[in-house]
């Protein structure tokens, strides 16, 4: 390790930290960790599930979708790209505007849906071109980030929403609470 290096661990950018077991909105999050986020749609449109989307996200062949593509900041830095897929009956009259702000809070304070719960999967990836591009990386110095896939349902049990989050890895942690469960007492009688 060269001096350079342990220049760039001591004085580290601060990262955002994430929650991976509860629910909340970027903007929530931003909010919580006490910085300035802004989100930037790249992309919006109205699609129909073909099978190698039905296949990619769960939604059924045929299902009436929004895709977004996202780019969210935190303190003017591009950190997250979002990959948005949207059942459209579920978030009837999505726009880009609402997606700039919050689209949580839309599919709640608006169509007083509830979102109870997600399930998501994290891995590590190699960055695409695209990633490079909005996200600000340099290939030679990140050549993976963390990605985090996630299916979430409403009160009714139907998925809503698919998206893909690519995040930059040297801005943000991941955190959980894990709790440990008695052990089963096992009795031999």
């Amino acid at each position: 390790m060269d001096l350079k290096d342990l220049i760039g661990i001591l004085f580290r950018q601060p990262q955002a930290a994430f929650t991976i077991g509860g629910i909340e909105s970027f903007k929530e999050s931003s909010q919580r960790n006490h910085k300035k986020g802004r989100t930037r749609v790249l992309q919006f449109m109205e699609l129909i599930a073909d099978e190698k989307i039905s296949l990619r996200t769960g939604f059924e062949k045929g299902s009436e979708l929004y895709y977004l593509q996202r780019l969210h900041y935190l303190d003017e830095k591009p950190l997250i790209l979002n990959h948005n897929y949207f059942l459209k009956s579920a978030a009837e009259g999505l726009t880009p505007e609402i997606a700039e702000d919050s689209i949580y809070e839309y599919l709640e304070n608006v169509l007083h849906m509830t979102i109870v719960n997600s399930q998501r999967i994290m891995t590590v990836e190699k960055i695409t071109q695209i990633d490079e591009k909005y996200l600000e990386l340099d290939a030679n110095d990140y050549n993976c980030m963390a990605v985090i896939t996630s299916r979430t349902y409403n009160g009714d049990g139907v998925m809503f929403e698919f998206t893909q989050s690519r995040h930059r890895p040297d801005y943000f942690s991941f955190q959980d609470n894990a709790i440990r469960k008695s052990p089963l007492v096992r009795s031999d009688f």
